[in-house]
């Protein structure tokens, strides 16, 4: 037997040296070096993102400008306008309210001011005599007191109002629908109302709070007892009062207007059905918000399969990447931090497409222009979260690979 080689101590193996940590700025320089070599899909991918941010950004922003100016509407015209109207008897038949209701409800101490109106059923208004009475448009005929737009808040657009001379004569004024129905844009034309001719003497704006005059030819209480009987019973009233006064009266509304039948009263306040709008509006807004956010994820689902591909491309890259000493933590930063920027890039074109769609959108309707900061912020983060979730898989994908499984498939 040979004799035994004496056994050499074993060296201690130079620890291979670490890998140099990125900075912030070579992140972002390695960051966008895939959509830089190749445009044409980054543009493509981000596209998607920024049609989603866009959507979102619109809806947001569309829906707080036509809120803000429901709000101003709101505030023009008050919330302290309260409305009585007859409801129904035990029997389900129409109740009366008396003929002395306004009067009655203008005693309440903090009431400023109470007017009325007074339905003449069966009395029909059309544009000439040879129209059929059937086909009213859906017009109704009512008289009013000569102060019913100081207390609704109406304006007239064309002519003046009724007054105590023309109040008493075949003399009418229409809303701004009825007037548009009967094809009416100027005074001094008449219409056949009740089988007789009335003169126009005035048309309305819009009132925003009182709809159902837009809808209605209004004529003068004194001509409406003298022409076709009318008793004199109110069949709405309306009042206003201090804001800090409106649930106060609104309690005692119903009984004062008909101390002998008050549950055969309904008390309502029109600005509620403004409100009502604003909430459906905001029922809307959510909707479109979710589908704004399918958009958006679709655009994800866009960046990430662009990341795939990106890493099945650039694997003698990676390879090489690897063999000069690269780390995975380094390899995942990189495609991460691209999957960010292209997502980001998109968000942003987004943002600011969106902003431009709602400004646009917003001086066309004649609403203040609102973009909220916060909403322009979130889209851009939000935007960010997408590339960040979606750069995940390719990321892992490629900081996994060896470099001999990289260099191998060049």
């Amino acid at each position: 037997m040979s004799p035994r080689t004496p056994l050499t101590p074993l060296t201690p193996r130079t620890p291979l040296p670490r890998a140099a940590r990125l900075s912030s700025a070579d992140v972002v320089r390695v960051g966008l070096v895939g959509m830089r070599a190749r445009p044409t899909r980054a543009v493509l991918s981000a596209l998607g993102i920024a049609i989603g941010i866009a959507a979102m950004v619109a809806v947001l922003g569309i829906s707080n400008a036509g809120q803000a100016e429901l709000m101003n509407r709101i505030s023009r015209l008050g919330t302290n306008l309260l409305t009585v109207s007859p409801g129904r008897d035990l029997f389900g038949d129409e109740a009366r309210l008396p003929k002395d209701a306004a009067e009655m409800v203008g005693r309440i101490g903090p009431v400023e001011s109470v007017t009325a109106t007074g339905a003449l059923p069966g009395v029909t208004v059309r544009r000439t005599d040879r129209i059929d009475p059937l086909a009213g448009g859906g017009i109704g005929v009512s008289a009013a007191r000569t102060d019913l737009l100081g207390t609704v808040g109406g304006t007239v657009g064309e002519g003046e109002f009724l007054n105590g001379a023309t109040g008493r004569y075949p003399a009418v004024v229409l809303g701004a629908v009825a007037a548009q129905r009967l094809g009416i844009d100027r005074t001094d034309r008449q219409v056949y109302l009740g089988e007789r001719w009335f003169t126009v003497v005035g048309i309305l704006e819009p009132v925003a709070l009182a709809p159902e005059i837009d809808r209605s030819a209004l004529i003068g209480w004194e001509a409406a007892r003298t022409l076709f009987g009318f008793e004199g019973h109110p069949t709405t009233v309306y009042e206003r009062s201090p804001d800090d006064s409106v649930e106060a009266v609104r309690a005692v509304l119903a009984a004062t207007a008909n101390p002998e039948n008050p549950q055969d009263v309904r008390v309502s306040r029109p600005s509620d059905a403004l409100e009502a709008q604003l909430a459906a509006k905001s029922a809307f807004t959510s909707l479109f918000l979710g589908l704004g956010a399918v958009a958006l994820l679709v655009g994800g689902v866009g960046v990430a399969n662009t990341m795939v591909i990106s890493v099945l491309e650039r694997r003698p890259e990676i390879g090489l990447r690897r063999s000069l000493g690269a780390g995975r933590a380094q390899i995942r930063v990189q495609f991460l931090a691209e999957s960010v920027a292209l997502s980001g890039a998109g968000g942003t074109v987004g943002v600011l497409l969106g902003a431009l769609v709602t400004a646009a959108w917003s001086l066309s309707q004649g609403w203040p222009v609102v973009v909220p900061l916060d909403i322009l912020l979130a889209g851009v983060a939000a935007a960010a979260l997408i590339g960040t979730a979606a750069g995940l898989y390719p990321a892992g994908r490629a900081a996994r690979l060896t470099p001999t499984e990289a260099l191998g498939s060049v």
